[in-house]
């Protein structure tokens, strides 16, 4: 079967956070959808794994999936894998009224938040989709982060790369120098256009962002594959 991604619209969630829910029994939806709205959540349905792939939008933030174990069609697992293949980042909340130990296990090695057995109590699943959106804030705002130290880092010219790199693992300019072959007077300027262009208000702030820098151009990975 042929795999369709989730459209991307942009959409505003409530300060609570949304929830969508998979599960291809219709009394279940209405009854899960009934306690998710009283808790407070925006609430979205689908009977199928493959509606909420088609339908469903990866630019809600937060929000998390309850989805069901046992489904026609693609499972809550297959779900799941397809998810990760295509970058879907939502976090997931199982339930199953048939569920196992394996099941269990290979959904939460998969990254679930957790393994709900019906029928689910109102505490019981507000609590996970609690942890589960505030989980999806963290990831989502750290994602950002990284990409808006990425973006500064992307200004540095060459040499200011390699002197960043070599500055964070805590050589001195004349190590630096030596190492560049370039003279102290040259090189003692980088580090400080370095610390202006990442807006970094120290050298401890600068190392901090070389270790969140990731990537093939990234400051410790470069000064790594150098050595």
């Amino acid at each position: 079967m042929g795999t369709r991604q989730a459209s991307v619209h942009p959409i505003h969630s409530p300060a609570t956070g949304t929830v969508f829910l998979v599960d291809d029994d219709p009394s279940v939806r209405r009854a899960l959808v009934r306690l998710l709205r009283s808790a407070g959540f925006a609430a979205s349905s689908f009977g199928s794994a493959e509606d909420f792939l088609v339908s469903a939008s990866s630019d809600v933030v937060p929000s998390c999936l309850v989805v069901d174990l046992l489904m026609p069609g693609l499972s809550g697992l297959d779900l799941q894998d397809l998810m990760q293949q295509q970058g879907f980042d939502m976090p997931i909340i199982f339930i199953s009224g048939r569920g196992d130990l394996g099941s269990g296990v290979r959904a939460m090695k998969g990254g679930a938040v957790d393994f709900l057995e019906k029928p689910v109590s109102e505490a019981t699943l507000t609590e996970a989709v609690r942890r589960a959106l505030d989980q999806h804030r963290e990831r989502r705002g750290d994602r950002l982060d990284r990409e808006e130290l990425e973006a500064r880092y992307s200004t540095l010219t060459p040499r200011e790369r390699e002197v960043f790199g070599l500055i964070v693992t805590g050589r001195l300019n004349k190590q630096v120098g030596a190492e560049l072959g370039a003279p102290h007077t040259t090189v003692k300027g980088h580090p400080a256009r370095g610390l202006q262009k990442m807006e970094a208000d120290s050298l401890a702030h600068l190392v901090r962002m070389a270790d969140r820098l990731v990537g093939p151009g990234s400051p410790r990975r470069s000064i790594a594959s150098a050595s």
